[in-house]
Formats: C-alpha cells, sequence, structure tokens
C-alpha cells in the first residue's frame, strides 16, 4: 500500500509541474492525484497502518491539492484580456530608447525595462529616442521620429551649400 500512495504521490508530483508548462489542465490533473492520494492515505490509515510518516503524507498531500486547486481553478476562469498584464495596458504611448538596432526587430529599453520591439516605419539605430505604439504580449511596435545621422549630415551640409552660395550671390564671404 506504500508503494501505491508513492506512486500517485510522484505522479502528483509530475502533473503539477507539467501544469506550469500545459496550463491549467496539468494542475487539474495534479489536484485530481492528489485526491486520490490524499483518500489513499486515509484509507491505509483506517486499515491500521497508522503511523507518523502517513500523517506527515496526508497533511502535505491536503496542503499541495489544495493550492494546486485553486491554481488551476483560477487558470481556468480567466478571461483573456486579464492574460495581456497590466505592463502592457498602460505602456502604449510611452518614450523609449532603442538598445539594440532596430531593422525592423530589435530591443527597446521603456520605463528601465528592456522590451522585443518591432520599428514600424524605419530601421532605427541603437541609442534612439522611440515611442510605443502598440503592445502585444511581450513585444512592442514602436515607431522613431529622430533622423538617422547620417540623414543629418546630408542635411547640414545641403544647409550649409546654400549658405554659401547666397553669400556668394551678395558677394559676402565668411
Amino acid at each position: 500500500m506504500w508503494a501505491g500512495a508513492g506512486v500517485l504521490l510522484g505522479l502528483m508530483v509530475v502533473a503539477s509541474v507539467l501544469g506550469f508548462h500545459v496550463g491549467p489542465h496539468g494542475h487539474l490533473a495534479a489536484f485530481g492525484l492528489g485526491t486520490v492520494a490524499a483518500i489513499w492515505l486515509l484509507v491505509m490509515a483506517a486499515t491500521g497502518q497508522s503511523a507518523p510518516l502517513l500523517w506527515v503524507l496526508l497533511g502535505a498531500d491536503v496542503a499541495i491539492s489544495g493550492g494546486l486547486g485553486a491554481i488551476a481553478w483560477r487558470g481556468l476562469h480567466l478571461k483573456e484580456s486579464e492574460l495581456i498584464g497590466a505592463a502592457t495596458i498602460g505602456i502604449v504611448g510611452a518614450e523609449g530608447v532603442t538598445v539594440t538596432a532596430l531593422s525592423p526587430d530589435g530591443i527597446v529599453r521603456v520605463r528601465g525595462e528592456n522590451w522585443s520591439a518591432t520599428s514600424v516605419n524605419r530601421s532605427v539605430p541603437a541609442g534612439h529616442p522611440v515611442q510605443v505604439i502598440e503592445a502585444s504580449g511581450v513585444r512592442l511596435k514602436v515607431w522613431s521620429e529622430e533622423e538617422e545621422p547620417d540623414e543629418l549630415e546630408e542635411h547640414h551640409g545641403l544647409l550649409h551649400g546654400l549658405r554659401h552660395r547666397a553669400e556668394e550671390e551678395h558677394g559676402e564671404t565668411a
């Protein structure tokens, strides 16, 4: 009978760990196995196999099974909107900085946290400001208004050339 209790408790542990990978149904299975194990231990106590270890196992099994039942119930009754998380709800509109270049995917830092991100308007070099326009799970879509350094140099050179030409036309020298 002790072997049966050990097998049931071992299966409960395996099912509870799998529950973190497969979802609340795994925790529900672990809760069921824990309930069967508790009944098994009570039958052992009723048939005279009462030992201090049996009562320790029964107490631990009831506590763990109760917790697994609560986790399973909560997981099965969550709405999809609750799974998104509070962090992503208020992050839309926040500003951040690229940690890696976005071409179009990379990493951004927003509110002190690193996020996977996709640039929706162009490639963005590391260290440039971006704004969050959408959050989906743990991935952000960002927009960058700042021009790239090459574009800035190009515009600066064009302005310098125009200023120089205007000075020459008016007979002014710098």
